[in-house]
């Protein structure tokens, strides 16, 4: 196994101290001396091993959506059946906060929300994780056609972008108005969906 240098420590330090700021504040609500007090690191120190606070951010992000893969990924390990492990969507995010999940709530959505007209790199990031969610639930679905556990006149991609059209769209709700109420609905909702699939 290869040693890391003590660059590549010192920047894995940035990036796990100011991912949730950048998650909580947005790009540009991100200043220099919020960097600086959360890694108790000068402005040398930071650019140092960034380029610009642009680069900090798109390795925020990258932490901040691995972060939640891993999460569902693990979860996804302990099922058996392709069903399950799609139903693991509504698990882990109906106990959205019994998981480490990224301060601030889903990357994907903030980093979206922010930089849609604004920041196209980090508008690029958060369009190339959900093509890759998408992806991933996609294939979840035509494993289980494959296995007989699903449907085989189920359209994979239209259950996937519903699936996250539905979760995405619950966050947002949930952020706007404070009621947490209307989680568990959509996710009951998120369950009948996928459950209907067999």
């Amino acid at each position: 196994m290869s040693k890391i240098s003590k660059s590549e420590r010192t920047r894995e330090y940035i990036i796990e101290n100011t991912a949730g700021i950048f998650n909580v504040k947005g790009y540009a609500g991100t200043s220099l001396s919020d960097l600086t007090e959360a890694t108790k690191l000068t402005k040398g120190s930071i650019y140092g091993n960034f380029e610009n606070k642009e680069e900090v951010a798109l390795a925020a992000f990258d932490h901040n959506w691995k972060t939640v893969q891993d999460i569902v990924k693990g979860e996804m390990a302990k099922k058996g059946t392709y069903m399950e492990k799609l139903l693991v969507y509504v698990s882990t995010y109906d106990g959205f906060f019994k998981y480490p999940f990224p301060k601030g709530g889903c990357p994907i959505l903030n980093t979206a929300t922010e930089s849609d007209d604004t920041h196209p790199a980090l508008r690029k990031r958060a369009a190339d994780a959900l093509v890759s969610w998408k992806n991933a639930i996609v294939q979840l679905v035509e494993k289980g056609i494959t296995a007989g556990e699903i449907r085989s006149d189920v359209d994979a991609e239209q259950i996937a972008l519903t699936i996250m059209a539905m979760i995405e769209g619950i966050i947002m709700i949930t952020k706007a108005t404070g009621n947490t109420k209307y989680w568990h609905k959509v996710m009951l909702s998120v369950e009948k969906l996928i459950r209907e699939m067999a």
